[in-house]
């Protein structure tokens, strides 16, 4: 039936082409007028991974601020410092992909181009998995920012030229409704696009199951404000989640260009070697405790398999990560022992790393908590995860090796809000947005570093700095903020100046619900409840 429907659309094409005017063709057959709706939709996936995940948004916001990565030379995004130019262009290039989604909605929706579009993929399907794909963008992007436009964003042909800015709870509340809607609209039966879509390669029954996964990610990031957060995932679980990696959301990039991961394009293409394994991100995965700061680990001495999956060694073979948000000038005395990641490639650096938007070891985590952080969920996590991660990067882990670290990790650090944390928190890697959203929701892990906090002993810099006078390293060197952060780490990004000339009333509004009406990295968002006093708070 797929294959009548594709030809009537082209031979649609065709006769509308032939009776055109010869006038009117004479265009540049490079730019055709309508584009078809599977390949906008393939267009805006991969402006969004392009974005999310790269050595900018990626690489020198959220990727540092969840402390997975840090700078080797110019360290002042490490330290809060923030790039306006940076901040002002992915704000506006997400709405862009937002409207090519919405293109998308509309080519499938419009009589007039719906029936052309059904020829790739079912019309209900496209709308559907548009919608899910929007859902996952703008949660990320409330959970940058803040409030955003979102129920007047995408209006300017109905007039709506200064969008206001939502409510973060109540734009959680219509994500919410908007996943529910999308995922009872999808029909199983037939695909969602035919050709285009580099995420579920047009499978509809796995962007179903991704809708109701991701309620169940947004519910678990109000579990401290809203008691009705465990209804939703428990009517999540009932319409069908994620079952096994096998239904992992993750973009697809390919060995051949212009399609690399942007990952590998900015260290190779662009050939910008910046980024390491901060150090405590590393002694995290090699069972250290942060003895500068007197904090335990959890499993104290078990070195995590991703380890070696996470990163390459540094100098002499050895795994010794960079002291996260040292200044400029001091960083670069560090970074000879940490891995250098554009010599010696991780994971990440492959040009067709499957970058992933929500796995199902995520999901087994939330289950857990959930369930008042039940062994079951937690160990299945972590086995998912270690699957999951050997897969990715095609090398393996013995079961032997894997059964014998979750049985460790379990005896020695048991199962609760913690331990569930953390291992959600190695799980997330390179999902930097998410990985900062649980840092604060949860105030784990604590082995991250804060203001104030030592980064680097008196002792270990006059081996690295060699100075002529002993007395100027004589100090510790602390992690010391560019920007006020109110004693704990980054709360949210400023809204981009460019918003308060191009939509100043709305920018004001939203400014003025902030901390101290002030647009400051401060704020901290509607379901953060971590205070200095009470950094873990407890779930409703």
């Amino acid at each position: 039936m797929k294959k009548i429907y594709i030809l009537f659309a082209f031979l649609a094409l065709f006769t509308a082409w032939s009776c055109t005017d010869m006038e009117e063709i004479n265009t540049d057959p490079d730019n055709p007028l309508e584009i078809p709706s599977n390949m906008v939709f393939s267009g805006a996936q991969k402006r969004i991974m392009d974005f999310v995940y790269d050595n900018w948004f990626g690489g020198r916001q959220c990727l540092l601020y969840s402390q997975y990565w840090a700078q080797i030379n110019y360290t002042e995004e490490d330290r809060y410092q923030i790039r306006e130019s940076v901040n002002n262009n992915y704000f506006n290039d997400f709405y862009r992909c937002l409207a090519a989604l919405d293109r998308v909605i509309e080519l499938n929706t419009n009589p007039e181009t719906a029936w052309i579009s059904s020829g790739f993929g079912a019309n209900q399907n496209q709308i559907a998995a548009s919608r899910i794909l929007k859902c996952w963008l703008y949660l990320l992007m409330t959970d940058t920012w803040g409030d955003i436009p979102y129920s007047e964003a995408g209006k300017l042909a109905q007039g709506v030229y200064y969008p206001k800015y939502d409510d973060q709870k109540t734009l959680y509340d219509a994500l919410i409704s908007e996943l529910k809607a999308a995922a009872a609209q999808i029909d199983e039966d037939e695909p969602a696009f035919i050709g285009g879509d580099r995420i579920y390669d047009g499978d509809a029954a796995k962007w179903k199951k991704f809708a109701n996964s991701l309620q169940c990610r947004i519910a678990v990031h109000t579990s401290k404000v809203d008691a009705n957060w465990k209804k939703i995932i428990t009517d999540a679980i009932a319409n069908g989640v994620f079952e096994s990696n096998d239904d992992a959301a993750a973009y697809h990039y390919s060995t051949v260009a212009p399609e690399y991961c942007h990952f590998y394009e900015g260290t190779y293409i662009e050939a910008r070697n910046d980024f390491t394994m901060t150090r405590p991100f590393m002694d995290i995965l090699k069972g250290q405790r942060d003895t500068l700061n007197n904090k335990q680990h959890p499993w104290d001495g078990v070195t995590d398999p991703r380890l070696y999956i996470f990163t390459t060694p540094g100098e002499e073979n050895t795994y010794i990560g960079q002291p996260y948000g040292a200044s400029s000038d001091i960083a670069s005395n560090y970074s000879d022992k940490a891995p250098d990641w554009g010599s010696n490639p991780p994971v990440h650096l492959q040009a067709d790393y499957p970058v992933p938007l929500m796995t199902y070891a995520e999901l087994q985590f939330i289950i857990s908590e959930y369930k008042g952080f039940s062994e079951e969920e937690y160990r299945n996590g972590i086995a998912a995860s270690l699957d999951y991660w050997a897969s990715v990067s095609k090398t393996a882990i013995e079961s032997d090796d894997a059964n014998n670290y979750i049985d460790t990790v379990i005896a020695l650090g048991g199962v609760n809000a913690e331990t569930v944390a953390l291992q959600k928190y190695i799980d997330l890697y390179t999902n930097g947005t998410e990985a900062w959203t649980e840092i604060r929701r949860t105030g784990y892990p604590k082995q991250l570093i804060s203001p104030n906090e030592i980064i680097i002993a008196s002792s270990e810099r006059l081996d690295a700095e060699q100075p002529d006078d002993p007395a100027d390293v004589a100090d510790d060197v602390k992690f010391d903020p560019l920007s006020e952060v109110k004693g704990l780490i980054i709360a949210r990004v400023k809204y981009p100046t460019l918003e308060s000339t191009v939509n100043g009333k709305s920018w004001d509004a939203a400014v003025s619900r902030l901390k101290d009406g002030t647009n400051n990295y401060y704020s901290q968002m509607f379901w953060d409840k971590r205070s200095t006093t009470v950094p873990h708070p407890a779930n409703k």
